[in-house]
């Protein structure tokens, strides 16, 4: 579709932004819940574009592909910032719980650091797409991806109904184990009498076994790392006898009624796989910026070129008005100031400038690398670059742990919206779309995104239950493996490099040994592979086999029906069950904290 076919058609309009708002923040608080409990984001694309073809062009009668596009791209937009939020902000709410002397995370620094890191990332790639999209021609899978379904209007309707049928079953599921109607866990080991220290459990969840079914073969690195820690590791330790129950953890699960190995298993767990996985996480990390170095000095070829095209005038017919996104680079850069006056009373004006000039110049530099990585293989460096950003906000506020977090969210956010952001132009070059309205979406609900993924995680931190906090290895869910585990392994990442790098008490041997087998394990020609296996150490091993199962399943359809199958049927389908699962629980805890606050009014 050329330019001339495109011209009659609406494109930023209002029922396609509107929609692309609602859907931008069901999708945030959606993939927020799915971070903290599996630890990876998910791309909203592709579910928004399905959504547009069933609400603008079914209900409404709108026919322009373009149109469409603004939809996607408005959600997408809002949609990145929870993986900016969730890889970050929880490491602050799980450092409070072994440190009483932080202070509850400041709201108002937070929102402003993390709403400047979604307008920076904008304005700072956008001036690259022209280098980046017509001259380099870079892939963008993912981009490329949605615009095969943009064009695809017939499938669209379908995709729609396969979508709602998966978000029913997940709502379905949700309920059904969350009022005690059917089990939240297939114990199978217990039905032949396993140890527990060698787990065979399936747990029961739509959105993880739909984040399986969307993943295929690529996730089966996940699940491999999950047999690995529990069928091989863990039954190695408890057969020699490497780790013995502490007498104190001993009388503990006495009184708490546990078998002995169980509490085997617990301390294993906590002793041995879990600082292993967060350094592999860590390892995993930082070698994937390593491998991105090739990025940086393709980055710094596209930043020369893109200013000679800036001198030459030839990207201001198509792109926003430079001078807007002059003054969306001196505002984000002033809410980023005000973020670190205000996170720290230790910090002056002066030094708070110093972090905010060296913070917008690694973001920027970050942002870049992340999109050309995006654009070449569809692999984000987003963890590490985001634990490198922390790391120097710990130097450079002194050690000051709100600080450099709040900082940090910053940074995630907008380099992974600089990924996201480039990703939707390539879409609407593929389909014909005009860049400055997409642009223009994008800049006009920034914000909103932010304020959504931020709200997320205060509701489930201060989720109603035992009183305990809601995600990490603070909650009791996490620490007894309860299928309701939130166990925010990103964030606990983060949290276990802040403490090691502020503390002598950390158990910085086993992060340094699994950073070691990251970094190894990165050698492999398999994208992720490092952190896909450190994730799967760390959270419970019955989440990851039930992910695993969902793996095979899908590598099984693919096989029988073909590879346009998958993408045309069962990819709709599992979105639909991650999005079920995750707005359902979100809605009845919602429920909870209404009918709490009731009582307390009461």
């Amino acid at each position: 579709m050329n330019r001339a076919q495109t011209e009659t058609y609406q494109e930023l309009s209002v029922p396609a932004v509107l929609l692309g708002a609602v859907t931008g923040v069901l999708l945030t608080a959606s993939f927020v819940y799915v971070g903290l409990k599996l630890g990876f984001g998910l791309s909203g694309s592709t579910v928004a574009a399905i959504v547009g073809f069933s609400v603008l062009r079914g209900a409404l009668k709108r026919r322009s592909i373009v149109e469409n596009n603004i939809n996607q791209t408005v959600a997408s937009g809002i949609n990145t910032a929870s993986a900016g939020v969730t890889f970050t902000l929880p490491a602050l709410f799980l450092l409070s719980v072994a440190h009483p002397e932080l202070e509850s995370p400041p709201l108002f620094p937070l929102l402003f650091a993390s709403v400047a890191g979604s307008l920076m990332g904008i304005v700072l790639i956008i001036p690259l797409r022209k280098q980046m999209i017509e001259f380099e021609r870079l892939k963008f899978p993912s981009g490329i991806a949605v615009g095969t379904l943009l064009r695809s209007p017939g499938e669209g309707a379908a995709q729609a109904k396969l979508l709602a049928v998966g978000a029913g079953l997940g709502f379905l599921l949700t309920i059904g184990t969350e009022q005690g109607f059917l089990p939240g866990e297939w114990n199978l080991g217990a039905w032949f009498g396993a140890p527990a220290w060698l787990p065979v459990a399936l747990y029961v969840s739509t959105a993880n076994f739909g984040a399986g079914l969307l993943s295929g073969k690529g996730g089966l690195p996940f699940a491999a790392g999950g047999v690995l820690a529990w069928w091989v590791v863990a039954p190695i330790i408890a057969t020699v006898g490497a780790i013995t129950v502490p007498p104190a953890v001993e009388v503990a699960g006495s009184a708490m009624g546990l078998a002995g190995d169980a509490m085997l298993s617990d301390v294993i767990y906590g002793a041995m796989l879990r600082p292993l996985g967060i350094g592999m996480l860590i390892g995993g990390a930082i070698a994937g910026v390593v491998a991105a170095f090739p990025a940086v000095k393709a980055a710094v070829s596209s930043l020369s070129a893109a200013a000679a095209l800036a001198k030459s005038g030839e990207m201001t017919a198509e792109e926003v008005d430079p001078k807007l996104l002059a003054y969306g680079a001196g505002g984000a850069f002033v809410l980023l100031y005000i973020a670190s006056y205000f996170a720290s009373d230790l910090i002056g004006p002066m030094h708070a400038l110093l972090i905010a000039v060296v913070g917008a110049i690694w973001l920027a530099l970050a942002g870049v690398i992340v999109a050309q990585a995006t654009g070449a293989t569809d692999i984000s460096p987003l963890s590490g670059l985001s634990l490198i950003a922390v790391t120097l906000m710990i130097f450079l506020t002194g050690g000051d742990i709100t600080a450099s977090i709040i900082l940090g969210v910053a940074v995630c956010v907008a380099i992974n919206q600089c990924a996201d952001m480039m990703s939707d132009l390539k879409t609407g070059h593929l389909v014909g779309a005009r860049p400055k309205d997409q642009q223009l979406a994008q800049l006009l609900l920034c914000w909103l995104g932010p304020l959504v993924a931020v709200g997320v995680v205060y509701l489930l931190w201060n989720m109603p239950g035992d009183g305990t906090p809601g995600f990490g290895p603070a909650s009791i869910a996490c620490q007894q493996q309860l299928p309701s585990c939130l166990a925010a392994p990103q964030g606990d990442a983060l949290a276990a490099t802040v403490e090691a790098l502020v503390s002598q008490d950390a158990a910085v041997d086993k992060y340094f040994a699994g950073a070691v087998l990251g970094g190894a394990l990165s050698l492999v020609p398999i994208g992720g592979l490092a952190v896909l296996v450190g994730l799967a150490m760390y959270l419970p091993f019955s989440i990851t086999l039930a992910y695993g199962v969902g793996c095979l399943v899908s590598m099984r359809i693919e096989k029988v029906k073909g590879r346009a199958f998958v993408g045309k049927k069962l990819v709709p389908l599992a979105a639909g069950l991650i999005v079920g699962e995750a707005l359902t629980m979100l809605i009845m805890t919602l429920f909870k904290v209404a009918l709490q606050m009731g009582g307390g009014a009461s």
